[in-house]
């Protein structure tokens, strides 16, 4: 399994744990912005870290490794009724934009 897909895997897992928890512990809820972005940040982290890349290559992968765990998050949110769906677009594009982030700064110059 690719190092890509092993942290998009487990920033999946943090996704859908954060919202799980927030569905039933309101404080989570209240931090779903700021926890989902910071988990889509690892992501992109963790999707680069150590590994030789340009600038370019490192923001992609690490915004692709943000949006893909945070969509899916934001997906179980939509469907459990605590967010609306208008919220898929930008929280998935905010998470984007900090998993990018975490991916510049994970690669290896």
């Amino acid at each position: 399994m690719s190092q890509f897909v092993r942290a998009t895997l487990l920033g999946t897992l943090a996704q859908v744990a954060m919202v799980v928890a927030g569905h039933q512990i309101p404080a989570v809820a209240d931090q779903f912005a700021l926890g989902g972005m910071g988990i889509s940040a690892l992501a992109g982290w963790a999707a680069l870290k150590g590994q030789a890349a340009s600038i370019a290559g490192a923001a992609g992968q690490g915004a692709a490794a943000g949006a893909l765990c945070a969509v899916i998050g934001i997906g179980v949110s939509v469907a459990l009724g605590d967010v609306p769906t208008s919220l898929l677009a930008l929280g998935t594009a905010s998470s984007a934009v900090t998993g990018l982030i975490g991916g510049i700064i994970g690669r290896r110059r």
